[in-house]
């Protein structure tokens, strides 16, 4: 390891081969890590089978990793599978997320008085375009909050949430005081990599010190006994622990069942967003479930996920409003992992550290974190103003 590099981005996580790509943990059974050597059961089929991802996410149709692939022109080497459906949870009870104006005029979750609301304000956004000021009606959304816009419209509280959460996917309600523009954005969107470009991979490098200089600017990474030079390293919180800060917990449950999430259309794959105000918490909970048809586990067997922003130290107390909703379950695994984000000056040290992945079941907050590191690293942003309908007609092609 004698060359020296623009740029070292260390481990294999989703946050790091995208910026590798963008740029130019022992591995453990599920069953060995949370049950001990105990035996998992017959019934469960072959362990070989299962493919268990530990923090699981969508992306979404219109979202930031998918224009990121695009981008960086991988497309042409993947194959998706849509999602069945996105649900929400509203007074007890699972509904889907309207998707479409039809869907919205029939979906149970509003009243006819209320769809007629909704659908004005859906109107709204639709129309709503930045450099047309006659699209507007007269509203500065650089100024204007989410919750005038909305109280403009008259939309009760369960609609807020709905949308606010299923829709925009804000992960609190804290987003009701803020400008109204990254709220109408995030609605809008809704309803419409590095070894190929020259990078240079070092695989299962056991414990990589990171080497500054005596001004503090990092200078290479070292493994086994030799150092690879460089002028930037990228990395999560766990390379540098000394310059991030915990800043809250995400607790989970993983469950192995014989049967779909109950009130989701039989779904094969799907995410529930349970909205904080309606179990009273501060955060949002989510649900992530896939099956055997996506070869993660045995024939009729679903793999469903809850996570919440952990508000205590108890997470089987605290994901069970979530649990119940998956009907009855084989097994579960619980667990907990902190969250950081970095506490360092990028521009003194040239260390680029990611953030630890929240509790959403989409790449969304994932992929702004990033976008932000890469203009950090470059001074320059990423242009993702694909057009989603050509890149998908070329792939079809």
């Amino acid at each position: 390891m004698d060359e020296d590099y623009d740029v070292i981005v260390l481990g294999t996580g989703l946050k790091e081969c995208i910026l590798s790509g963008v740029l130019s943990v022992d591995g453990l059974k599920l069953w060995k890590r949370f049950k001990g050597d105990d035996k998992p059961p017959e019934r469960l089929g072959s362990s070989k089978e299962y493919n268990v991802d530990m923090i699981p996410k969508f992306m979404m149709a219109n979202g930031g990793l998918v224009r990121i692939l695009i981008h960086t022109d991988v497309t042409k080497y993947l194959n998706f599978k849509a999602v069945d459906g996105s649900f929400v949870y509203n007074k007890g009870k699972i509904y889907k997320v309207p998707a479409t104006d039809v869907e919205a005029l029939k979906s149970p979750l509003m009243g006819l008085f209320e769809k007629r609301r909704a659908r004005k304000f859906f109107i709204y956004v639709q129309e709503y375009e930045e450099d047309d000021p006659k699209s507007h009606e007269g509203l500065d959304l650089n100024k204007v909050t989410a919750r005038e816009i909305i109280s403009k419209y008259g939309l009760e509280d369960d609609t807020i949430d709905f949308i606010g959460h299923a829709l925009a996917l804000h992960i609190n309600d804290s987003y009701l005081e803020e400008p109204a523009m990254d709220f109408v954005k995030r609605i809008k969107a809704f309803a419409r990599l590095s070894a190929v470009y020259g990078g240079t991979y070092m695989l299962n490098k056991p414990e990589c010190k990171v080497e500054f200089d005596g001004d503090g600017k990092v200078i290479g990474v070292t493994s086994e006994g030799e150092t690879a030079k460089c002028k930037k390293v990228v990395c999560d919180p766990s390379y540098l622990p000394d310059k991030v800060q915990k800043v809250g917990k995400v607790a989970r449950a993983i469950c192995i069942m014989n049967h779909p999430i109950p009130d989701t259309n039989d779904s094969h794959s799907c995410q529930v967003i349970l909205p904080q105000k309606q179990l009273g918490r501060k955060s949002d909970m989510y649900l992530f479930c896939c099956s055997y048809a996506h070869n993660v586990a045995p024939n009729g067997q679903y793999i469903a996920f809850v996570s919440t922003e952990a508000e205590t130290d108890n997470p089987e107390v605290e994901l069970k409003p979530g649990i119940d909703l998956l009907g009855p379950v084989d097994e579960i695994f619980f667990d907990t992992y902190d969250r950081f984000v970095p506490t360092n000056n990028h521009e003194a040290d040239h260390c680029f550290i990611s953030t630890s992945y929240d509790a959403t079941t989409h790449f969304e907050s994932t992929v702004q974190d990033v976008l932000e590191m890469y203009t950090k690293i470059t001074g320059k942003a990423v242009d993702l103003s694909v057009d989603l309908s050509a890149a998908s007609a070329t792939a079809e092609q």
